[in-house]
């Protein structure tokens, strides 16, 4: 299988914790792909992730001492690579892992610099992230004036509007700056 492009277009889908990020992919993914599109997703987790358990073979050689462990079954191979003591890698280093496609959505790396599309609810009472952050072209909301901060209006999904969120995706989604 052929590498992820340094070209592919990428798109982030943000929001705190909590507001609904995973919901809206899995009713985007499906609505990009039957438009004809491969597409990939990155998620980073704040939480220490197990994809493995205690008792299996994979687990066992990990444990072991193995620095990654690919693990092929029937229908889906995962490779599983430890940190142990290394930094966390960075985003286009992830990047680079991914195999060829047409578009790789992005859940966290708020941090990271492309577009993005903030999932905000206002029964969280929390503020919208794209008050202070500039990459956020757009808001899928339960409260459109969330989209408002007075200095800029940022354009404003209803949630369910999931055919008009992803043309504002296949839109927006760039390569990386290089």
């Amino acid at each position: 299988m052929k590498k992820i492009s340094q070209h592919v277009n990428v798109f982030g889908i943000a929001g705190h914790s909590g507001m609904g990020k995973t919901t809206l992919l899995e009713k985007l993914i499906p609505e990009l792909t039957r438009r004809g599109l491969r597409v990939s997703l990155i998620k980073h987790s704040h939480k220490d992730i197990e994809i493995d358990r205690p008792g299996k073979d994979s687990y066992r050689l990990r444990e072991a001492g193995c620095s990654e462990v690919l693990l092929m079954g029937k229908s889906r191979w995962a490779l599983m690579h430890e940190q142990r003591h290394d930094t966390e890698p960075t985003f286009e280093y992830l990047l680079s892992r991914m195999q060829a496609c047409d578009l790789v959505l992005v859940e966290g790396f708020k941090q990271e610099t492309f577009p993005k599309l903030e999932v905000y609810r206002a029964v969280n009472d929390k503020p919208p992230l794209c008050l202070t952050m500039n990459d956020i072209l757009a808001i899928a909301t339960d409260v459109p004036e969330a989209a408002t901060d007075g200095n800029k209006t940022r354009t404003s999904f209803d949630l369910s509007n999931i055919q008009a969120i992803a043309d504002f995706v296949q839109l927006h989604a760039a390569p990386l700056a290089a």
